[in-house]
């Protein structure tokens, strides 16, 4: 499936700032300022020792210098780079110097930041996050969440705005790791976002937009960086295609059919097509698709090829249409994990067509105990 898997107060600035700059050298600081920082470009002549000296510090720092030049080769020609103090900084927040690499090679926009935009903008993210760890963690899976945007004041507005409509820190931390960019976006986007959702509640006949809010955005912490129009073709594709009242979309789309919100409207339909078509095909009926279909709405992330493989794989097993559907969360797993699976458990003496299948889509570890338990079942049998 598709588990979105997806992550977006104030401290004192003097302590996350210059605290630890004031442990540079005066040399460091003279290269920093006077060479870099006001250094203009007037010709080849005076640009190349700036890159020359840039790319030999990446270099010490185990930068991939070849995959940040071709990620954004335009932060090599501008002044005013601080890969040092980009470097001191996050050592002083426990990053590793491999995962300081890692950023930069991947994200090299990240050396322009100053240590004071860093110091507020990570102040502000501690402010929701509960350690510094955990912020590390989020830039090593994705540095563009925390470098993309430099403009502190749209983050500190955004956090604001976001606790004002009933977001509790447990939501906004959710939403930083989740779906970070929520808080690169614009104010006005965002307040346009949530007073849709709004609008949407009301005109189902919810009381409480509030609560509606909160809900849909912590099941589907994506879903402020889509567009109102995706979002408003979605609900209605739900609503037309299974038939739902009121009170049956607001459960939807603000339980388990949340995430559905952000797909392409045309992928949705596209897929939901291929669905109906194939168990169409064999046998079922108009409402066990609906059924099956509701029960499990991330089916619909599955692609067609996708879908129709793990159905057929299923199928040539003689596990029944029957048993698919109303055990659809098999379809989490990987063919190959089914297919190991269903031999392990076939030559374990498991009956696959009159015993419960839902182990096929247990995590490996509850998997394992129970198979242990068949083995040693068996092994008890014929022993007597």
């Amino acid at each position: 499936m598709a588990p979105r898997n997806l992550l977006y107060l104030r401290s004192n600035f003097l302590f996350g700032s210059r605290c630890w700059t004031i442990q540079f050298s005066a040399e460091s600081l003279f290269k920093s300022i006077s060479f870099r920082l006001f250094g203009v470009k007037c010709g080849n002549e005076d640009s190349e020792p700036l890159e020359n000296e840039l790319l030999s510090n990446l270099l010490t720092m185990g930068v991939d210098v070849d995959m940040a030049k071709k990620r954004q080769p335009g932060v090599f020609n501008r002044t005013g780079i601080n890969e040092q103090d980009l470097k001191a900084f996050l050592l002083s927040k426990g990053a590793s110097k491999e995962v300081i690499a890692s950023i930069i090679s991947r994200y090299p926009r990240a050396i322009t930041r100053t240590p004071e935009n860093l110091s507020k903008r990570w102040d502000l993210w501690r402010g929701i996050m509960a350690s510094d760890l955990e912020i590390v963690n989020i830039l090593k899976r994705s540095p563009e969440s925390f470098f993309r945007s430099n403009n502190n004041l749209n983050l500190e507005n955004n956090i604001k705005f976001l606790y004002s409509v009933g977001l509790t820190r447990k939501c906004l931390c959710r939403l930083l790791t989740n779906a970070p960019r929520t808080f690169s976006n614009s104010l006005h986007l965002n307040k346009q976002m949530v007073e849709f959702l709004q609008e949407v509640c009301l005109s189902l006949g919810h009381s409480d937009p509030i609560d509606f809010v909160r809900k849909i955005i912590f099941k589907n912490p994506f879903i402020l960086i889509q567009s109102t129009k995706r979002i408003k073709a979605n609900i209605k594709f739900l609503q037309s295609t299974f038939n739902l009242n009121n009170e049956e979309l607001l459960g939807l789309i603000c339980g388990p059919g949340a995430e559905i919100l952000d797909l392409s409207n045309d992928y949705a339909k596209r897929n939901y097509t291929n669905i109906k078509e194939k168990l169409f095909s064999l046998g079922c009926t108009e409402e066990e698709v609906r059924k099956f279909v509701l029960s499990y709405p991330d089916v619909i992330f599955l692609g067609e090829k996708k879908f129709n493989d793990k159905i057929d794989c299923l199928i040539e097993e003689k596990v029944s249409i029957l048993q698919i559907i109303e055990t659809p969360r098999i379809l989490d797993s990987s063919i190959s994990t089914l297919k190991s699976r269903i031999k392990e458990l076939v030559n374990a003496g498991y009956n696959l067509s009159t015993s419960n299948i839902t182990l096929l889509s247990w995590s490996q570890k509850r998997y394992k105990a129970k198979f242990k338990k068949l083995n040693i079942g068996k092994n008890i049998i014929l022993g007597n």
